[in-house]
């Protein structure tokens, strides 16, 4: 493990081994690194680099579209669920200016006859694009996965079973956003590519980005950027996490800045997976992270109580 690309890396694999003792090591770098930045770069996590390439290349001629075929994604009315959320949508919480960004969304996937699909809107289907959703479906199963595999590390840091997390997690409301940044064309008065936040879910898998901008807040409330990661995906723990463990790990405050004035011509593409748990998890704070030193310091909600708060603060959902 190393900090040469300004946060912890780990290699997925170790967690897989056979052998105890690389496993266990694996357990210990990745709940340290939790529990003091919040984010680590994961290496060997099962996203071929091909598959990934496809995809950015499909969201970029997604993006590139004209504006008033990608309006025909956008439903008001599922507020950013799913399908596009166009430029100046969205804020970070508590701030004045809207991110400088446009996004796509894609939801789970499940059964006809799944009881939950009264729950979750269906994922829109461009029709312009033919392997945009089957690429995106792709990538969103596999980052949910590896994502499970994530969780079960964190599992035994947390002194839970390793498999804790898998039913909370099965056919949650997971959400897979491929983002355009794009290029600056005027001074941007205060406004920001993305500004300082924290996730609301409980991982989230950063898949690349095609520039540099993304920036974290240390203990020391100091911002290091986070290089570009070649053969990694960042994962980071968001704020469901921390409030389930009461603090324990750490949701960590970032952002992503802008480039400077030479670069404004230039677009940024990222694209997050935000792992959630079904709508009805609780998120009371466990018992093992509640003692005399670290007292109950959250009210017990629901998963999907506390995402609809949260959109509410982020601006799509009124």
């Amino acid at each position: 493990m190393d900090n040469k690309y300004g946060i912890p890396s780990v290699d997925l694999l170790d967690f897989q081994s056979s052998d105890l003792n690389t496993k266990t090591k694996f357990v210990e770098a990745l709940g340290k690194a939790y529990e003091s930045i919040g984010f680590v770069a994961v290496k060997n996590h099962g996203i071929s680099e091909q598959l990934q390439d496809e995809l950015y290349q499909n969201i970029k001629d997604f993006f590139q579209m004209d504006l008033a075929i990608k309006k025909k994604y956008e439903f008001e009315e599922l507020a950013g669920q799913r399908g596009y959320v166009s430029f100046g949508k969205e804020s970070a919480k508590d701030s004045n200016h809207p991110d400088l960004k446009e996004f796509w969304h894609f939801g789970q996937y499940l059964k006809e006859d799944d009881p939950l699909r009264k729950n979750y809107p269906d994922n829109i289907i461009v029709e312009e694009l033919p392997a945009f959703n089957t690429i995106g479906r792709r990538i969103y199963q596999q980052l949910e996965q590896t994502g499970a595999t994530i969780l079960s590390a964190i599992a035994l840091h947390l002194g839970l079973n390793q498999d804790f997390f898998n039913d909370r997690i099965f056919r949650g409301n997971s959400i897979l956003r491929p983002i355009h940044y794009p290029p600056i064309i005027g001074e941007p008065k205060g406004a920001v590519r993305a500004g300082q936040h924290e996730d609301i879910n409980l991982i989230t898998l950063l898949m690349g980005a095609s520039s540099a901008g993304l920036q974290v807040m240390n203990k020391k409330g100091e911002w290091i950027s986070v290089t570009a990661l070649p053969e990694h995906i960042v994962v980071n723990v968001g704020d469901m996490l921390q409030r389930l463990t009461n603090n324990k790990l750490k949701s960590t405050t970032h952002r992503v800045v802008n480039p400077p004035k030479e670069l404004w011509g230039s677009s940024r593409y990222s694209i997050p997976f935000f792992l959630h748990p079904k709508s009805d998890v609780s998120l009371r704070c466990l018992d093992n992270c509640i003692d005399e030193n670290n007292p109950k310091g959250y009210e017990d909600t629901t998963a999907g109580e506390y995402l609809i708060e949260r959109l509410k603060e982020l601006g799509l959902k009124k």
